[in-house]
């Protein structure tokens, strides 16, 4: 698993910290703004299938090597498992999903009331992994629940505890990702969950980027304990694209003379806890931005703390996004 060197701050990442992730492009609809201008006008499965795999192979040429999806992205894993049979050298990839919600809005961005269900149940963990495993076979090597908040049974399940240590015992990865204000106290609660004195969960992917620096104290903290620390919504759901972005980064990017994106991205990867960055690009063009974040200057980031919002207030307008 990667391992980022405890060095601070002023270490510059390699290509190999990022990774990519596909719920911009394993289903029509999402919450990145400005999604309409980077996806196909027709968004079929085969459209989207086709962009997925360009993503990939953009993404492995370039040094990337892990990819992330999960079973609420439409068919993300169904394109990722694609992906890697037709590519059998590429065996040095990590892939990690997610389990936990169930997508609901069978191939439509409108008039869908709910995208995507959430369950954190035995019985949902049960169908989602023989679903997981059918699409991805053995090269299943990172598993989260999906989006754990503070109240999830599955920081409190033993019977779900039993099962995720029987899938660790298989050689899975199993970890959590985690969304909402209260981030650090989900983290903080599942580092204190066992089975018979063992951890339960050794992965995490949260939430972190310039607006929503909360969580970084506790994901210290899981680092610190040996944890996979992912880092996803880097880019704030696109408010941190040039397109999107505010007066102050646009200001501090002109400064760099680096992409905003870039900038963002380079903030998230220059944490020392951050072992795997995540690009949630749609385009190669996006990726091939994104990836340019290696050759800042780790220390002219220090500016862009000023750009945080209080948490409560960053989830409610992530909250507003529409799908799109």
């Amino acid at each position: 698993m990667p391992t980022t060197p405890a060095t601070g701050p002023t270490v510059s990442p390699s290509p190999g910290r990022f990774g990519l992730g596909t719920a911009a492009v394993g289903r029509p609809g999402y919450i990145t703004l400005g999604r309409d201008l980077d996806l196909p006008a027709e968004r079929t499965v085969a459209a989207l299938r086709e962009r997925t795999h360009g993503l990939l192979d953009a993404a492995y040429a370039a040094g990337v090597r892990y990819f992330d999806a999960a079973r609420s992205y439409g068919r993300a894993e169904e394109f990722v498992g694609e992906w890697l049979a037709a590519h059998p050298a590429a065996d040095d990839v990590l892939v990690g999903s997610k389990w936990g919600y169930t997508y609901t809005a069978d191939w439509r961005t409108s008039g869908v009331p709910v995208h995507e269900v959430k369950e954190h149940s035995v019985a949902v963990f049960d169908r989602q992994l023989a679903e997981t495993r059918a699409l991805l076979g053995d090269r299943l090597n990172v598993y989260l629940v999906h989006s754990v908040t503070p109240d999830s049974p599955a920081l409190t399940d033993p019977a779900l505890h039993e099962r995720l240590a029987a899938l660790t015992d298989q050689g899975v990865r199993v970890g959590l990702s985690t969304s909402g204000p209260a981030q650090a106290e989900a983290i903080r609660a599942a580092l204190a969950v066992t089975v018979a004195g063992r951890p339960v969960f050794a992965a995490v992917q949260s939430t972190w980027n310039v607006l929503e620096p909360s969580a970084g104290p506790a994901l210290a903290e899981a680092h610190a304990a040996g944890w996979f620390v992912v880092v996803k919504e880097g880019m704030a759901n696109g408010r941190l694209a040039d397109r999107n972005a505010a007066d102050a980064l646009r200001t501090l990017a002109a400064g760099t003379g680096a992409s905003c994106d870039a900038l963002a991205l380079a903030a998230a990867a220059a944490q020392p806890w951050a072992d795997v960055v995540l690009s949630g690009a749609a385009t190669t063009g996006q990726l091939a931005s994104n990836l340019t974040a290696p050759a800042l200057d780790p220390d002219r980031l220090a500016a862009l703390a000023g750009l945080a919002e209080p948490a409560e207030a960053y989830w409610r307008t992530r909250a507003a996004l529409p799908w799109a």
